[in-house]
């Protein structure tokens, strides 16, 4: 079991670190004709950039499908990868960018810091020009407390 709790933490961080990655040098490079629609005024319910939530969540999918027979590595690398997912979904689009109104934006402590982060890569709705690149591991100046 403890094994199993360590890939599944692994997985987890694996995707917050590649995602930084994915998302500061495709997503913002070669990637910017679907990523773009993050960054505008939603049109509908979907954007073109659900498509890389579609993409991870296969990955994810599929590990759990090659390692379920044996509940190995490949398994709960999945589990953390889909643990990742759900956490992502109701910070990034439920309490960041509110696409459904199910709670509030967080007005002060950790939560704050990390939505802090996001808005001021959204600052600029641009391909170049834009930081904070992850979601979860932010840059330690968002978390100070801003003077009025």
């Amino acid at each position: 079991m403890v094994n199993a709790i360590i890939f599944i933490v692994l997985g987890f961080v694996i995707m917050e670190v590649t995602g930084w990655g994915i998302h500061k040098y495709l997503m913002h490079g070669v990637f910017w004709e679907i990523h773009k629609t993050h960054h505008e005024p939603t049109k509908g319910y979907f954007e073109k950039n659900d498509l890389f939530s579609v993409l991870f969540g296969s990955v994810s999918v599929i590990l759990m499908m090659v390692g379920f027979d044996e509940l190995d590595y490949r398994f709960w690398l999945g589990i953390g990868i889909s643990v990742y997912g759900m956490c992502y979904f109701f910070f990034h689009d439920v309490i960041i960018h509110r696409r459904i109104k199910w709670l509030k934006r967080p007005e002060k402590g950790l939560w704050r810091g990390m939505v802090r982060a996001h808005q001021d890569h959204h600052a600029n709705n641009k391909k170049e020009g834009s930081e904070a690149f992850g979601l979860f591991m932010v840059p330690f100046k968002y978390f100070k407390v801003r003077e009025k």
